[in-house]
């Protein structure tokens, strides 16, 4: 089981797929809820394009919980000044992925709550990625990102659902969400707790590097944003950050997760073609 220690002595799993001279490497960040074995089918598009993919999984969720250090509970999922300290392992992770493949392009690609942790991330660190893409995301402001009850909007009018139509049209995805054993309610403030679910609000910053590529991909019906405030996003790193390379893609009916949804493929075609253009030595 590969594993890295963070900085405050925590043992980290993670995931790779490694490949030989890849052409870069995308590091996920995956989101609340859910675990970094879940981009499995996505790793294996990129490998086939000639992309080295890692993904570890955040503090009390995936195989991390299991490890000393890394269970947790609700309201405090994450661990003490979890969001802080998930930043930081984002940002450990980077470097040791540097140093076991250098040479090469690294973007980032954070999902849901990980996009929101990359955000933050970006504003202050900007410099330590090629590139960011960010999926399921929302410009971190009240009335642009819903950190409520998630399942409401697909919930089956008769009968229970599985509790995650949410995620995705596609039914055999929704089954599988649910036979995961490692996938729990992603209620923001009840895993979380209200300091660090606070701390999650915010804006892009004026000080990121202004060469910085960002790709922000996501569904119409995704309820944690959807397209009115993936575009807000887009706006203000293209006007409060003065960003030069923004480019938003809205996947029509979509929902939260794009790369699980019915038409993935094309979602990944999109991903690589991004990719392809900004990773090219």
């Amino acid at each position: 089981m590969p594993q890295f220690l963070s900085d405050h002595g925590v043992a980290i799993h993670y995931s790779a797929w490694p490949i030989e001279n890849p052409r870069g490497i995308v590091q996920i960040v995956h989101g609340l809820g859910e675990h970094s074995g879940r981009y499995a089918e996505l790793a294996g598009r990129l490998n086939a394009s000639g992309y080295a993919v890692y993904a570890h999984d955040l503090r009390g969720h995936g195989e991390t919980a299991r490890l000393p250090g890394g269970e947790t509970q609700p309201g405090h999922r994450m661990g003490p000044d979890g969001v802080r300290t998930a930043e930081s392992d984002i940002l450990r992770f980077t470097r040791l992925l540097r140093d076991e493949v250098p040479g090469v392009p690294l973007v980032a690609l954070g999902h849901s709550l990980g996009s929101l942790l990359l955000q933050r991330v970006v504003n202050s660190r900007s410099t330590v990625f090629d590139g960011v893409v960010l999926t399921g995301t929302a410009l971190r402001m009240p009335g642009s990102m819903d950190g409520g009850d998630l399942t409401r909007r697909h919930r089956p009018a008769r009968g229970r659902g599985t509790g995650f139509e949410w995620l995705s049209r596609d039914v055999a995805m929704q089954q599988k969400a649910a036979d995961d054993a490692y996938m729990f309610e992603a209620k923001a403030l009840e895993e979380l707790g209200v300091r660090d679910g606070l701390r999650l609000f915010g804006v892009p910053s004026r000080r990121i590097r202004r060469d910085l590529p960002v790709l922000i991909m996501g569904g119409s019906d995704d309820i944690l944003g959807g397209t009115a405030s993936m575009r807000r996003l887009a706006k203000a790193y293209t006007q409060r950050s003065k960003l030069a390379d923004v480019e938003v893609v809205v996947f029509p009916d979509a929902r939260h997760e794009v790369f699980n949804e019915t038409n993935r493929a094309d979602v990944a075609d999109r991903l690589l073609d991004w990719l392809e253009h900004h990773t090219a030595q």
